[in-house]
């Protein structure tokens, strides 16, 4: 063979070889995986479920919780969907000290990003250092923070990037919330969605007006996130706890709950009812604050329902109902009368059984460990989560 025709072999050879090892395919096998059988993965300490427009993430506590295991958590999620903004990025979130959301933050208001915050005034005037360290790197790039100064509190845990995209859930911007505790965050692709909260976010933020000071309105009307059909309710203006209390008691097959606090009588009638009407109920509540007269907790277990304290050494935070396998009501709105009528917060209900299945997968863990706690429960660091 010639060398000219050699030549013409070996560069056919090194492209074939290049698109071959390009595929998809390969690539996956050089990473131990196939593209027809994936190669199970260990479960990151937040569990992201990608379906279409929308994920989900569950923080995955460590007892005990040390700083060399904090890693691969919803703050980390936080960050890059801080990073992905390109035009406007509202933040409206009750406890705040997590420095890589703080310098997250900063970086995109260096870019041009155009950055607002919100929360509450005993976050801003709270004297504990990680509080105040990462305040000051959002108060340092220039970012205007604003405070409700009330007795009530700015409880929403919200972002609106980009008039497109929300984030929300049951997760504080805190390191407590993300390593300690059971927690909820969920994104969605939704202009609908992100204007309704921009719409919150700014009665507080331009208007100053929080709580009651809005006037009482009905809830927007449900929109679709990809198949999923999402009706976002914000307190104390929706009436949040009728509306709640009026989806439970049109669930025919199962309802499961978990609470932080659940002391709202109303919300807990609509459950024993339907429980009474052969509906399956159960629940898991925060073992904190489960056995005062105010809560839920003891009438539900006296009645009959299958009920339990949590198991977590440190706290259970959800707020979370699951009805009938296909509908999830989630957020900041804690079963209360305070979050009812006084507080600033929200509340996603999600007609959709794909989003369901992966918050009945928390419950089922979540039920799990109150079955078998662990044997000590350990006392928060700071303040009290809400």
């Amino acid at each position: 063979m010639k060398a000219r025709d050699l030549l013409l072999v070996v560069v056919v050879l090194v492209i074939v070889g290049f698109i071959v090892y390009e595929s998809p395919i390969v690539q996956d096998r050089l990473r131990g995986q196939t593209t027809a059988q994936p190669a199970p993965q260990p479960a990151p300490q937040s569990s992201p479920v990608a379906n279409g427009p929308y994920e989900i993430y569950f923080t995955q506590p460590v007892y005990p919780d040390r700083p060399e295991t904090r890693h691969g958590g919803i703050d980390e999620r936080f960050v890059a969907f801080v990073n992905s903004a390109t035009r406007t990025l509202d933040i409206a979130v009750y406890d705040f000290d997590l420095e890589n959301v703080a310098q997250a933050m900063a970086a995109a208001k260096g870019r041009g990003v155009a950055v607002r915050m919100v929360t509450d005034s005993d976050t801003l005037n709270n004297k504990d250092a990680a509080i105040q360290k990462a305040l000051g790197i959002v108060k340092g790039a220039g970012i205007a923070i604003v405070g409700d100064e009330r007795q009530a509190i700015m409880h929403h845990k919200f972002a609106v990037r980009d008039g497109d995209e929300i984030w929300t859930g049951s997760w504080n911007f805190t390191t407590g919330d993300t390593y300690r505790l059971n927690n909820n965050a969920v994104r969605m692709h939704s202009p609908e969605l992100a204007h309704r909260f921009t719409e919150e976010f700014e009665q507080m933020f331009l208007q100053h007006k929080f709580g009651g000071a809005r006037t009482r309105t009905e809830p927007m009307a449900p929109v679709m996130v990809g198949g999923a059909r999402v009706q976002a309710m914000f307190a104390p203006e929706n009436s949040v706890a009728q509306h709640l209390a009026e989806r439970i008691s049109q669930a025919t097959t199962s309802i499961r709950f978990l609470a932080f606090s659940f002391t709202h009588d109303g919300i807990g009638k609509a459950v024993q009812a339907r429980a009474q009407a052969g509906v399956s109920v159960q629940g898991v509540f925060e073992r904190t604050g489960s056995e005062t007269r105010f809560s839920e907790y003891g009438a539900m277990k006296q009645a009959g329902l299958e009920v339990y304290q949590d198991g977590n050494p440190y706290v259970m935070h959800h707020k979370v109902f699951v009805l009938d396998g296909k509908t999830t009501a989630f957020g900041s709105f804690n079963y209360s009368d305070g979050a009812d009528h006084d507080n600033d917060e929200n509340c996603l209900i999600v007609d959709d059984p794909a989003f369901a299945a992966r918050f009945t997968e928390e419950f089922e863990r979540m039920l799990a460990q109150a079955k078998a706690p662990a044997p000590v429960k350990a006392t928060p660091e700071k303040q009290q989560p809400r």
